[in-house]
């Protein structure tokens, strides 16, 4: 079992800055991804961005530049920047020790296992 506590979400302007943090612990051991979902209200769940266990990081195509994803071993953040209102929506930090390469780019919620209890940012213009 992994626990992911999120934290940092909160509400600001469109072109301010947030950084969002994930904590990670329980049974991890180290080869683990580690990934930020969102979801607006009424839409689905949505990736945002993932790293994985030797840093490897992806990011969904309307965040790239915007955000940044870094994570030390069972810590992770988000640097949100020039956020935007239509980056309002639940943080939601997820964790995947099913992949078996560090390059795997895993996108759907179904091949997370394990989530945090989500953290709310909201973007006002």
């Amino acid at each position: 079992q992994i626990q992911l506590v999120e934290s940092g979400g909160g509400s600001v302007q469109a072109g301010d800055s947030l950084s969002l943090s994930c904590a990670a612990s329980g049974r991890t051991g180290n080869r683990y991804a580690l990934a930020w979902f969102r979801q607006a209200v009424g839409k689905e769940r949505k990736f945002v961005a993932r790293a994985s266990w030797t840093g490897r990081t992806y990011y969904e195509d309307s965040i790239k530049g915007r955000f940044t994803i870094s994570r030390d071993r069972h810590r992770m953040t988000l640097q949100m920047n020039s956020l935007e209102p239509e980056d309002t929506a639940v943080y939601y930090c997820a964790a995947d020790d099913r992949s078996i390469l560090s390059a795997d780019n895993r996108r759907r919620t179904d091949e997370y296992a394990y989530w945090g209890q989500g953290t709310q940012v909201t973007v006002s213009s």
